[in-house]
């Protein structure tokens, strides 16, 4: 089964828009159809409370023919046009579609950061974690939400396996970006964050890219669009993962980013893992 996690940062620019970065968006749109994947994760897709526009519909029906797609968008009293995921899966798969909340401090139960599908021997879940802000206005709300998402993925995995997509806005370990001297007291660095992080991991989940790689150094999953030589320079961060239950990481194929190219922020990245179950309900 290969699964996709992108955050793609505006659905409507990569379908709709005609800059440079927005062509850029929409050609990695197309290497993640030719990929073919059973699954897609997108986050940050920024579309309206009301979710995708009949547009928007058309031009992913075209591009993804036979896949149902599903999403969660950020509502009132959170901003409009803000965070939000979407689930693109094959429509030979049937899975129990759900929008949880985790009692998340602030408007975060209502930026559409999480959607779960439940299939019968197993819940494929993905999130899009909130970032700690500028000057870590949002830190201790983030701590509250890692401790409240762990807590879900738990209990997830006390029912049934776990595989858990997204982009979880830390970068875990020192090796895990470029500049980690630097970066001690930036947002997705912090030690409460990586914290956070390890708390997950040690409710009994393996980060994948880990499992397979070790500590290989260098390969990242987002660099800053700020810093135009970024990408050029691979001085980025890897704060993209694919987690598993512990149980199930010796079925775990690949791991790894898929190239976005010359297109700065956040590339895919891909999990390979041979479920040896049914994915119909």
């Amino acid at each position: 089964m290969k699964l996709i996690s992108w955050n793609i940062d505006s659905l409507n620019s990569a379908l709709t828009g005609v800059s440079a970065r927005a062509l850029l968006s929409l050609k990695v749109i197309n290497t993640i159809a030719e990929i073919n994947p059973e699954v897609i994760a997108l986050q940050e897709t920024k579309l309206p409370s009301d979710g995708p526009t009949k547009k928007h519909l058309e031009i992913l029906n075209d591009m993804f023919a036979d896949y149902e797609i599903v999403w969660n968008s950020s509502v009132e009293p959170a901003r409009k046009g803000y965070a939000g995921t979407m689930f693109l899966y094959k429509n030979s798969l049937k899975p129990r579609v759900s929008y949880p909340k985790i009692d998340a401090p602030g408007t975060m139960d209502s930026e559409g950061r999480i959607i779960t599908l439940e299939f019968d021997d197993f819940y494929l879940t993905q999130v899009y974690t909130p970032n700690a802000g500028d000057g870590l206005n949002r830190l201790e709300e983030r701590q509250i939400w890692d401790i409240k998402y762990a807590d879900y993925l738990e209990k997830l995995d006390k029912d049934k396996y776990v595989i858990a997509a997204g982009d979880f806005n830390v970068a875990h370990k020192e090796i895990d970006l470029a500049h980690p001297d630097r970066n001690h007291n930036t947002a997705g660095f912090t030690d409460e964050e990586r914290e956070g992080f390890t708390n997950l991991l040690n409710r009994g989940f393996t980060d994948t890219f880990r499992y397979i790689h070790g500590d290989i150094t260098g390969v990242y999953s987002w660099w800053a669009q700020r810093a135009r030589t970024s990408k050029i320079n691979n001085s980025g961060w890897r704060i993209d993962y694919w987690l598993v239950s512990d149980r199930i990481a010796d079925r775990v194929i690949k791991s790894e980013m898929i190239d976005s190219g010359p297109r700065q922020d956040h590339t895919p990245i891909l999990l390979e893992i041979d479920l040896g179950v049914s994915t119909e309900d």
